[in-house]
Protein backbone atom coordinates (compact mmCIF):
# COMPACT_ATOMS: atom_id res chain seq x y z
CA UNK A 1 0.00 0.00 0.00
CA UNK A 2 1.37 3.58 -1.06
CA UNK A 3 1.44 5.89 2.15
CA UNK A 4 1.23 9.50 1.74
CA UNK A 5 4.89 10.11 2.96
CA UNK A 6 6.00 8.31 -0.59
CA UNK A 7 4.76 11.61 -2.38
CA UNK A 8 7.00 12.86 -0.71
CA UNK A 9 10.08 10.54 -0.96
CA UNK A 10 9.94 6.84 -1.35
CA UNK A 11 12.66 5.47 1.23
CA UNK A 12 13.51 2.04 2.41
CA UNK A 13 11.20 0.49 4.51
CA UNK A 14 11.81 -1.63 8.45
CA UNK A 15 9.85 -3.21 10.47
CA UNK A 16 7.21 -1.72 12.59
CA UNK A 17 4.91 -4.17 14.69
CA UNK A 18 2.08 -3.39 17.01
CA UNK A 19 0.10 -5.67 20.03
CA UNK A 20 -2.34 -3.60 19.95
CA UNK A 21 -3.13 -2.33 16.17
CA UNK A 22 -2.73 -4.64 12.88
CA UNK A 23 -1.93 -3.55 9.32
CA UNK A 24 -5.60 -4.06 7.42
CA UNK A 25 -7.54 -4.52 10.48
CA UNK A 26 -9.86 -2.21 12.04
CA UNK A 27 -8.20 -0.54 15.64
CA UNK A 28 -9.86 -1.93 18.50
CA UNK A 29 -11.65 1.13 20.29
CA UNK A 30 -9.75 1.48 23.06
CA UNK A 31 -7.34 3.25 20.41
CA UNK A 32 -10.45 5.63 18.98
CA UNK A 33 -11.40 8.97 20.57
CA UNK A 34 -13.16 9.30 23.59
CA UNK A 35 -12.61 13.51 23.15
CA UNK A 36 -14.20 13.37 20.32
CA UNK A 37 -16.90 10.99 20.70
CA UNK A 38 -15.78 8.43 18.99
CA UNK A 39 -16.64 5.66 21.59
CA UNK A 40 -12.64 5.15 22.75
CA UNK A 41 -10.31 5.64 25.39
CA UNK A 42 -7.87 7.95 23.54
CA UNK A 43 -5.43 5.43 24.02
CA UNK A 44 -2.12 4.98 21.85
CA UNK A 45 -0.72 1.80 20.70
CA UNK A 46 1.92 -0.10 21.63
CA UNK A 47 4.60 -0.09 19.14
CA UNK A 48 8.07 -1.70 18.68
CA UNK A 49 10.60 -1.65 15.45
CA UNK A 50 13.54 -2.90 13.89
CA UNK A 51 15.92 -3.16 11.05
CA UNK A 52 16.32 0.42 10.79
CA UNK A 53 19.65 1.46 8.89
CA UNK A 54 22.63 2.11 11.55
CA UNK A 55 23.04 5.47 10.15
CA UNK A 56 19.90 6.09 12.03
CA UNK A 57 20.61 9.19 14.65
CA UNK A 58 17.10 9.27 16.17
CA UNK A 59 13.43 8.50 15.20
CA UNK A 60 9.87 10.54 14.44
CA UNK A 61 6.38 8.60 15.39
CA UNK A 62 3.72 10.31 13.43
CA UNK A 63 -0.10 8.89 13.56
CA UNK A 64 -1.97 10.62 10.18
CA UNK A 65 -5.25 10.12 9.06
CA UNK A 66 -5.16 12.05 5.34
CA UNK A 67 -8.79 11.02 4.32
CA UNK A 68 -10.13 13.44 7.08
CA UNK A 69 -12.68 15.62 5.76
CA UNK A 70 -10.56 19.20 6.25
CA UNK A 71 -8.63 19.40 2.79
CA UNK A 72 -5.63 18.31 4.93
CA UNK A 73 -5.80 15.17 6.67
CA UNK A 74 -5.66 15.21 10.56
CA UNK A 75 -2.48 14.48 12.45
CA UNK A 76 -3.60 12.20 15.62
CA UNK A 77 0.22 12.26 17.14
CA UNK A 78 3.79 13.56 16.85
CA UNK A 79 6.87 12.64 18.93
CA UNK A 80 9.95 14.11 17.85
CA UNK A 81 13.50 13.64 18.62
CA UNK A 82 13.40 10.12 19.82
CA UNK A 83 16.66 9.15 20.75
CA UNK A 84 17.99 6.15 18.75
CA UNK A 85 18.28 3.93 21.42
CA UNK A 86 14.36 4.04 22.46
CA UNK A 87 12.93 0.90 19.77
CA UNK A 88 9.45 1.27 20.85
CA UNK A 89 6.10 2.71 22.80
CA UNK A 90 4.35 0.87 25.63
CA UNK A 91 0.40 1.06 25.16
CA UNK A 92 -0.50 4.51 26.22
CA UNK A 93 2.60 6.08 25.53
CA UNK A 94 0.84 8.98 24.31
CA UNK A 95 -0.94 10.35 27.39
CA UNK A 96 -1.53 13.66 28.39
CA UNK A 97 1.78 14.62 30.25
CA UNK A 98 3.22 11.22 29.67
CA UNK A 99 7.36 11.57 30.21
CA UNK A 100 9.04 10.81 26.59
CA UNK A 101 12.69 8.96 26.53
CA UNK A 102 15.68 11.94 26.19
CA UNK A 103 14.86 14.66 24.81
CA UNK A 104 11.97 13.23 23.13
CA UNK A 105 8.53 15.37 23.36
CA UNK A 106 4.92 15.32 21.82
CA UNK A 107 3.74 18.12 19.81
CA UNK A 108 0.70 19.87 19.21
CA UNK A 109 -1.38 17.65 16.90
CA UNK A 110 -4.65 18.95 14.82
CA UNK A 111 -6.85 18.98 17.64
CA UNK A 112 -4.00 21.31 19.57
CA UNK A 113 -3.56 18.62 22.12
CA UNK A 114 0.24 17.32 23.50
CA UNK A 115 -1.08 13.58 23.08
CA UNK A 116 -2.11 10.97 21.57
CA UNK A 117 -5.79 11.69 19.85
CA UNK A 118 -7.88 8.43 18.74
CA UNK A 119 -9.48 7.91 15.98
CA UNK A 120 -12.20 9.86 14.99
CA UNK A 121 -14.37 9.68 11.84
CA UNK A 122 -17.48 12.23 11.36
CA UNK A 123 -20.48 9.82 11.25
CA UNK A 124 -21.30 8.73 7.45
CA UNK A 125 -17.81 9.00 6.73
CA UNK A 126 -16.80 5.48 6.15
CA UNK A 127 -13.96 3.78 6.49
CA UNK A 128 -10.45 5.77 7.18
CA UNK A 129 -6.91 4.57 7.40
CA UNK A 130 -4.47 5.76 9.61
CA UNK A 131 -1.20 5.61 8.94
CA UNK A 132 1.14 5.01 11.73
CA UNK A 133 4.73 5.48 10.99
CA UNK A 134 8.31 5.73 12.53
CA UNK A 135 10.46 7.77 10.53
CA UNK A 136 14.66 7.03 10.88
CA UNK A 137 16.13 9.65 10.46
CA UNK A 138 19.93 10.92 10.07
CA UNK A 139 20.13 13.30 12.85
CA UNK A 140 19.67 13.28 16.25
CA UNK A 141 17.74 16.41 16.69
CA UNK A 142 15.17 18.37 13.69
CA UNK A 143 16.08 21.54 15.55
CA UNK A 144 12.49 22.56 15.10
CA UNK A 145 10.38 24.65 17.74
CA UNK A 146 8.24 22.80 20.32
CA UNK A 147 5.05 24.74 18.86
CA UNK A 148 5.50 23.32 15.34
CA UNK A 149 2.84 21.81 13.64
CA UNK A 150 3.32 18.21 12.58
CA UNK A 151 3.13 19.08 9.03
CA UNK A 152 5.95 21.15 9.26
CA UNK A 153 7.64 18.84 11.26
CA UNK A 154 7.10 16.71 8.20
CA UNK A 155 8.53 19.35 6.20
CA UNK A 156 11.97 19.30 8.35
CA UNK A 157 11.96 15.53 7.87
CA UNK A 158 11.42 15.10 4.34
CA UNK A 159 16.13 15.86 3.93
CA UNK A 160 16.51 13.68 6.90
CA UNK A 161 14.41 10.42 6.47
CA UNK A 162 16.97 7.51 6.03
CA UNK A 163 13.80 4.93 6.06
CA UNK A 164 10.29 4.38 7.15
CA UNK A 165 8.02 2.18 8.80
CA UNK A 166 4.15 2.30 8.24
CA UNK A 167 1.22 0.33 9.79
CA UNK A 168 -2.25 0.77 8.67
CA UNK A 169 -4.93 -0.25 11.11
CA UNK A 170 -8.87 1.07 10.02
CA UNK A 171 -11.32 2.68 11.97
CA UNK A 172 -14.48 3.57 10.04
CA UNK A 173 -18.04 5.43 10.91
Amino acid sequence: MDTPYDMIAKVPSFTLTSADVRAGEEMPSAHASGVFGSGGEDVSPQLSWSGFPTAAKSFVVTVYDPTAPTGSGFWHWAVADIPVSVVSFATGAGADGAEMPGNAWQMANDARMRRYIGAAPPPGSGRHDYFIAVHALDVETLGVDKDTTPAFLGFNMAGHTLARAVITPWFGA
